[in-house]
């Protein structure tokens, strides 16, 4: 039984694992026009300072940059223009619900290829303080060293 929906990943926002406590992960499709999804394939996206905002009742993406297709001259769109994403209205519901509360933000955290549709993978995210980022460091260089040590000692 082959996956038909084979998931190709085209870019991945590092900054946000590092500057956020990902709560939990959604994902959503996005309204795209023909250059983007052609720059997309070319891997042309930064999702590094970008982030997702609700109003007027839908979600869209702000600050991703998709560099402009070389071959699109005049029906190339502003790179970093905002993009809607495609989420049911109850999702949305509970996420401006979750983000008004608990004052928790949306990020993107990837952006891939589902089959031929481009889907967004929305981090529901809480912001991490200095020392939190200093623990995460410290605790992922203590697992290097302990793997570094292991691998030593199987040789």
């Amino acid at each position: 039984m082959g996956n038909k929906e084979a998931i190709k990943t085209i870019a991945q926002n590092k900054k946000a694992r590092h500057d956020y406590f990902i709560l939990e992960s959604i994902e959503a499709g996005i309204s795209l026009a023909g250059t983007e999804v052609k720059s997309l394939r070319a891997g042309a996206v930064n999702l590094k300072d970008s982030w997702c905002d609700i109003y007027k009742g839908e979600v869209y993406v702000l600050g991703m940059h998709i560099s402009p297709y070389e071959k699109g001259n005049i029906f190339n769109r502003d790179p970093v223009r905002e993009r809607k994403l495609l989420l049911h209205r109850r999702e949305i519901n509970r996420l401006l619900g979750q983000i008004k509360q608990e004052g928790l933000t949306l990020i993107p955290i990837s952006v891939y290829f589902k089959g031929s549709k481009v889907k967004v993978q929305l981090g529901l995210c809480k912001g991490k303080k200095l020392h939190d980022k200093r623990a995460s460091a410290a605790e992922r260089d203590a697992k290097r060293q302990i793997d570094r040590a292991l691998k030593e000692r199987t040789r």
